[in-house]
C-alpha cells in the first residue's frame, strides 16, 4: 500500500520515507574518513558502510529503535567525516563526525539518550566514549523571538 504524502517524505538520496515521531538519525552515505582515498565506482564509502550498519542494528530492534535511521547525501564536513546528524521536533539537532561503521551501536545508544533528553542536550558525559568529543555543531529546532529578560 502507498503511503499518503502527507504520512511520508522524500530524503536526499530518493528514498521515501513515512514520519516518525522518533529522532531522525541522518548517516551521510557519501562521507569518506579523513585522508581515505575516493572509492572507485561500485565500492562503498565509509559512510554507507555505516548507515549500513546503524540500520542492520536499529532494524534488529524493531520499534524499540530509538531513531529511525535516514540517509542523506553530503553534510558538507567533509574534512572531519564521517557524519550523522540527529534530530527532532522541539528539540536541538546535533552533527557528529570523525565517526565510522564501528561507531553504529554507540549512535544508536546516544540517539537512546537524545530521545529521552526533553530538549535533545545530552553532555559528553552521557554519551559513549567514543562520541564524547565527536560533536561538530548543534543547532535550535527553531527561530524563536528572542527575550527580554524583563518579559
Amino acid at each position: 500500500m502507498a503511503l499518503a504524502p502527507e504520512d511520508a517524505t522524500t530524503v536526499s538520496d530518493g528514498m521515501n520515507v513515512p514520519l516518525e515521531p522518533r529522532p531522525q538519525l541522518y548517516v551521510c552515505v557519501s562521507c569518506r574518513r579523513r585522508g581515505a582515498e575516493p572509492v572507485a565506482e561500485g565500492e562503498q564509502t565509509d559512510g554507507r558502510r555505516l548507515y549500513d550498519a546503524v540500520k542492520s542494528l536499529a532494524d534488529g530492534m524493531g520499534r524499540h529503535a530509538p531513531a529511525q535511521i535516514l540517509p542523506t547525501l553530503c553534510f558538507a564536513n567533509c574534512e572531519r567525516g564521517c557524519t550523522a546528524g540527529l534530530s527532532a521536533v522541539g528539540k536541538w539537532s546535533y552533527l557528529v563526525g570523525e565517526i565510522g561503521p564501528e561507531h553504529a551501536g554507540d549512535l544508536l545508544i546516544y540517539a537512546a539518550a537524545y530521545a529521552k533528553a526533553k530538549t535533545g542536550v545530552v553532555l559528553p558525559s552521557g554519551r559513549p566514549a567514543s562520541l564524547q568529543t565527536s560533536v561538530i555543531a548543534r543547532f535550535p529546532a527553531s527561530i524563536e523571538p528572542a527575550k527580554d529578560a524583563a518579559e
